[in-house]
């Protein structure tokens, strides 16, 4: 519970914490950064998925040569 401001006299050290969780801060960040790292395996992992799914689309029958194609016809505009 953060402290009682009615009275600007008073002591500091009879005020108390200013904010909640005072002294959680590291744990935190630890949780944060824990979040942050878990965010960007689900993320590569959700990438690697679509770039395997694209990849076996273009091997399939002539995608890859058409593709190939029309990318050097796009180039040529």
């Amino acid at each position: 519970m953060t402290g009682n401001f009615t009275d600007w006299n008073g002591n500091m050290v009879d005020i108390g914490p200013l904010y909640p969780f005072v002294g959680a801060e590291m744990l935190m960040v630890i949780v944060l950064i824990a979040i942050w790292i878990g965010w960007h395996v689900i993320q590569m992992r959700a990438e690697s998925r679509d770039h395997e799914e694209d990849a076996r689309l273009l091997r399939q029958g002539d995608n890859l040569h058409r593709v190939m194609q029309e990318e050097h016809t796009l180039e040529r505009m």
